[in-house]
């Protein structure tokens, strides 16, 4: 289901940020509480604009300054609340967040996956009129019991046009676990989803695939049409009959340093156009590091870096840590995607990791090509006092066909529109 995101032109931020290409983009804070590390937009009351969700509450646009608690600020299924969040030391209970019509009545609703290892729950839409939007809590579905990994998703992974969780998972109360995603029963969609393991149990497999996993993504790779599956190590090829129980067949990378941590969110895309699918990752979550991987005629790839994973000058000239949410859009409109990303504030503490307490900045970076074969992401600074949380948010909140950044991180809620 489709809606229309209307927003008016009356802005409430005070600082516009000029970057190239006439791309321009004005802030707007939400909040400067820490409430979560994700978010997702939706018209949610239906009344042609885009909302914004982050935490436990809503934002009505087109001003966002209305807002309601879909939950209490207090629901933690897992155990007591962590509220109110403390950025310093803490984490919420909203790691990243989604909207789909789930239930299938028109209206869309909210997915929730808490921190690493917790349920994912759907939070159903009662049907939020503009003139009704606090007429109660939603209703809320556990729809998937250990949802592991630190960057899980929402893609349609078996190309039936609706989304799967894209999660990894472990079986209780155990620290190892199998990569694939969880499918769900749309004649009962609010009923738990089933588990679709892609590797076997093992050992080797517990120790690799655990529920702080970083670094993992979706893709067509090998350009079969099907949706293979990314990791720091290499890729899953998805094959032609996956009936329940059947194996991926693996290829490696690796796509990062060898014996790296991984990064966040990975992509597919074919970045010089050469007709090859190439992968796009941040190298480190809590460290340093971008590139895009080169997929050569022979199928292997040969790493192209951005962002050098050392802390230092970067041909790009642009340096920053815990690259810990990647998105692709084309901000520019020039038919080619581009990078977001910036620096997730305090992700372990203020003591934690390297370089916590430096700027927390949001770019994007333009991918250009040339003539030979080539291509290069430049960055460009969209703001230094927001950066990323575990997931960053493209969307068109005005409707003018230019997509918009938002983010929600231990410094805020933000919104980027671009002019």
């Amino acid at each position: 289901m489709s809606f229309r995101l209307w927003l008016i032109g009356l802005l409430m931020g005070t600082a516009s940020f000029a970057v190239a290409h006439d791309v321009t983009f004005t802030k707007r804070t939400l909040t400067e509480r820490f409430v979560a590390e994700g978010c997702a937009v939706a018209d949610f009351d239906r009344d042609g604009h885009a909302d914004i969700t982050a935490g436990n509450g809503i934002w009505f646009g087109p001003d966002f300054v209305t807002r309601i608690d879909f939950t209490p600020p207090a629901d933690n299924a897992a155990g007591p609340t962590k509220t109110p969040y403390d950025p310093a030391r803490g984490y919420s209970d909203y790691f990243l967040a989604f909207a789909h019509d789930f239930s299938g009545d028109g209206w869309p609703d909210i997915l929730v996956y808490g921190l690493p290892g917790e349920p994912a729950h759907v939070f159903v839409n009662p049907h939020v009129r503009e003139q009704q939007r606090d007429a109660g809590h939603w209703a809320k579905h556990a729809v998937f019991d250990v949802a592991d990994g630190e960057s899980p998703g929402l893609i349609d992974m078996n190309g039936d046009g609706k989304p799967e969780l894209f999660v990894h998972s472990s079986e209780k109360n155990m620290q190892g676990g199998q990569l694939g995603f969880a499918e769900i029963d749309w004649n009962a969609p609010l009923a738990k989803a089933r588990f679709h393991p892609i590797t076997p149990r093992s050992p080797e497999n517990d120790k690799k695939y655990f529920r702080y996993t970083h670094g993992s993504g979706a893709g067509d790779v090998n350009g079969d049409g099907r949706t293979d599956i990314i990791t720091k190590d290499g890729w899953f090829a998805q094959p032609a009959t996956a009936a329940p129980g059947t194996l991926w067949s693996f290829h490696p990378g690796p796509f990062g340093r060898p014996g790296g941590r991984g990064g966040a969110q990975m992509h597919v895309r074919d970045v010089n156009g050469d007709g090859r699918h190439d992968v796009i990752t941040s190298l480190d979550a809590h460290g340093y590091g971008l590139a895009w991987f080169e997929q050569q005629p022979d199928g292997r790839f040969i790493e192209r870096v951005i962002l050098d994973p050392q802390p230092g000058e970067n041909p790009v000239g642009v340096s920053f840590s815990q690259l810990h949410a990647v998105a692709m859009a084309d901000i520019d409109g020039d038919g080619l995607d581009d990078i977001v990303t910036g620096k997730r504030r305090w992700a372990h503490g203020i003591k934690g990791d390297v370089e916590p307490n430096a700027p927390p900045v949001l770019y994007w970076f333009r991918l250009q090509r040339d003539d030979q074969g080539g291509a290069t992401f430049m960055p460009h600074l969209v703001d230094d006092d927001s950066g990323v949380g575990t997931q960053v948010t493209v969307a068109d909140l005005n409707a003018d066909g230019r997509p918009d950044i938002i983010v929600a991180n231990k410094r805020g809620v933000f919104a980027f529109t671009q002019q």
